[in-house]
């Protein structure tokens, strides 16, 4: 009995032995590779990228809309062909836009470093929007509608930002430390509200920031100054063409094209007139900007501030802009040796607050934002689109008379003359001055709807000295005024606006946006200039006078928006 119960058990642990020599020869599976493996540490949607400890976030938007009598982004008709009413405007445009944002960030012993792009891709129509097209030669951006690439399969590519962050430092194409934390956007869809600043699309800086705890930090940063969409409007070199202060070298334009010329500082210039336009000279220094702030539970306070370089170039009118070019085709000669006016420094002030929690109901708050400048008129004329020299708006005015026109120049400064050109003593650039507000209240009505109703005025003022130099180039160019006129540059544009919003599924938004903007000119009594591109005869005739007044226009916009 024994021998047989050992031979059992020898045999059985044969058989285990023998079991296990076979499943150790087997493969064993291999563990499942994560492709797509959740990273938490920055919020929802970032993932990290297979190999490596960095995590990324690939977002954006796609956007499709209508503007009625506006430009895209409900660009109110304040100047142009819109501006004038003309046949070579579109009463309607539309725009479709792919924006695509891809964020990356990884934890270092120093802090977090974060890489940020977004690329556009947008493809719409709009009518001319340059100088007044009804003049006595029709160019063929007007022939082509001045579209953004309007044929089949074409497009337009933006690069809206593009920076990394360290320790605190952003390098790159961000948004400036001046700015609020909604940027020009409050509680609106158009991309033209006036009353702050906006860098909605990005501008060239170097920044730090620093972070105090309880929401309290402050950031200084240094802005491209040459940014003509961001930092820059004009400097207006009001040489009175053919008066007996001008400069010697000075081009007085031809008798035919003389009332051309009278709008000429407001991006209405001819082929012959060279004598007004901008006269900034090349970039100096950058921007110096910055910030405090405090985010609260409660809203957000923030006190912003900037300084300007305003540079002009020559006391010679030669560096003056003509017909959308640079020198205007004319030689520098002995520009440089004639002198120039002086730089100054400008610069801009913000104060802005938000207000969450309002008893009106959840997710409802107020923004509003007060701006000043002084020969930095974009910190407070908003928008990230380029806006010409000025605001012009025509229309039908009193019985006898040509029509209604409401004028506005945009500058940073004004000067005029100068040592050397004639014997005759220059005045240096006087500086502008800016005055702007803005904002908005937006309310839930449900989950689905909202509602905002904004608004925002900038006004821009001239000293006496500026006055007399513009003026006194505003007549000289072939303009007229009327007995009793008072001739002054400065205006305020207005602007007030309502947004409803439909969002019938998360990330999906339908809205409207009715706008109406409103043009006060300083300019009071008329004006007689030749029928021209400067002035449109509507009614009357050639020789009745325009009548200075204000001018107002609507547009409408209706957007669908998806974002990802």
């Amino acid at each position: 009995m024994k021998i047989i119960k050992s031979l059992v058990l020898g045999s059985a642990a044969a058989l285990v032995a023998m079991s296990g020599a076979q499943a150790a020869d087997l493969p064993v599976k291999a563990k499942a590779v994560e492709y797509v493996r959740i990273c938490s540490l920055y919020g929802a949607g970032f993932y990290y990228i297979p190999g490596t400890d960095t995590c990324v976030k690939i977002g954006g938007y796609l956007r499709a809309e209508v503007n009625i009598h506006g430009g895209n982004g409900n660009a109110p008709y304040w100047s142009g062909d819109g501006g004038v009413n003309t046949r070579y405007e579109n009463q309607y445009s539309d725009l479709s836009r792919f924006a695509l944002t891809i964020d990356t960030r990884t934890a270092t012993e120093y802090g977090v470093v974060r890489t940020f792009g977004q690329a556009d891709f947008s493809f719409g129509t709009q009518g001319y929007g340059g100088g007044l097209s009804n003049s006595n030669v029709t160019t063929g951006n007007v022939l082509t509608g001045n579209t953004q690439n309007n044929y089949a399969g074409n497009g337009v590519l933006g690069v809206e930002y593009a920076f990394v962050q360290f320790a605190g430092f952003t390098f790159g194409k961000s948004a400036s430390a001046f700015t609020t934390p909604w940027q020009g956007y409050p509680g609106n869809n158009t991309s033209y509200l006036v009353g702050g600043y906006d860098t909605i699309t990005g501008i060239n800086n170097v920044q730090y920031t620093a972070q105090f705890g309880n929401g309290v930090s402050a950031s200084i940063g240094i802005d491209d100054s040459s940014a003509s969409d961001y930092n820059r409007t004009q400097i207006v070199n009001a040489a009175v063409a053919g008066a007996a202060s001008a400069p010697a070298n000075t081009i007085v334009p031809s008798s035919a094209n003389t009332a051309s010329c009278a709008l000429a500082m407001y991006g209405a210039a001819s082929s012959n007139c060279t004598n007004l336009g901008t006269a900034y000279g090349g970039t100096q220094l950058p921007d110096l900007v910055a910030n405090v702030r405090i985010d609260q539970a409660w809203g957000v306070f923030q006190v912003s501030g900037a300084l300007h370089d305003v540079d002009p170039g020559y006391w010679s009118t030669a560096n003056t802009l003509t017909n959308g070019n640079f020198l205007g085709g004319q030689a520098q000669t002995n520009a440089q040796n004639l002198g120039h006016p002086d730089s100054k420094v400008g610069g801009a002030v913000n104060v802005a607050l938000q207000i969450k929690n309002l008893p009106t109901g959840v997710g409802d708050d107020f923004k509003i934002e007060g701006s000043w400048s002084l020969g930095a008129s974009k910190y407070v004329l908003g928008t990230s689109a380029p806006l010409g020299g000025s605001f012009y708006m025509f229309g039908d005015g009193p019985t006898g008379s040509a029509g209604k026109l409401a004028i506005g120049a945009i500058s940073d400064g004004v000067y005029s003359g100068g040592p050397g050109n004639s014997g005759v003593g220059g005045t240096q650039v006087q500086l502008t001055q800016g005055l702007g507000i803005r904002g908005a209240f937006n309310h839930n009505w449900s989950p689905e709807w909202s509602s905002s109703l904004f608004g925002g005025a900038a006004q821009l003022s001239y000293n006496n000295t500026s006055k007399a130099i513009w003026c006194a180039s505003y007549v000289a160019s072939g303009t007229t005024l009327t007995p009793g006129s008072t001739c002054n540059p400065g205006f305020t544009m207005s602007e007030i606006g309502l947004t409803t919003r439909w969002t019938p599924v998360k990330n999906l938004t339908f809205s409207s946006e009715v706008l109406y903007a409103y043009l006060h000119t300083d300019m009071s009594g008329g004006a007689i200039g030749t029928s021209s591109s400067a002035f449109p005869v509507q009614s009357g005739t050639a020789a009745s006078p325009y009548i200075f007044g204000d001018k107002g226009t609507v547009s409408v916009n209706f957007r669908a928006q998806r974002n990802f």
